[in-house]
């Protein structure tokens, strides 16, 4: 299997299965940072799960009214904030490197798909 890269307008998210440690990577046009297999797998499994919460709560807020939600991992933490329609993301990795990450709404549907489908082949 070859490294893939996945991008669109403000994300991007990689899967390089042959590399030694760092196999995954996550950014924007702006910035990116590598990540192990499993910080990538958590921020999948993260995104996906913050995704969905913010669809079940969709029912319970008003139109106008924002909310965040937060999850985290031992190697990671995420933040969706905004609408249950349209939110932010924000991350923190909490291995050694001391990085933080934010994707804006209009990029967040698309990484979720792509990080959806990353490893699935």
């Amino acid at each position: 299997m070859e490294r893939l890269i996945k991008s669109g307008a403000g994300w991007r998210i990689g899967w390089n299965p042959n590399a030694t440690e760092f196999k995954g990577l996550v950014g924007t046009d702006d910035w990116a940072i590598e990540l192990t297999e499993a910080e990538l797998d958590d921020f999948c499994h993260l995104l996906a799960k913050l995704a969905n919460t913010m669809k079940q709560l969709a029912a319970e807020l008003m139109d106008e009214e924002k909310i965040a939600c937060e999850a985290e991992s031992d190697l990671l933490w995420m933040e969706v904030e905004g609408y249950p329609h349209e939110y932010s993301l924000r991350l923190i990795l909490n291995t050694g490197r001391c990085v933080e990450g934010k994707w804006n709404p209009s990029a967040v549907p698309n990484l979720l798909q792509a990080a959806g489908m990353l490893k699935v082949f």
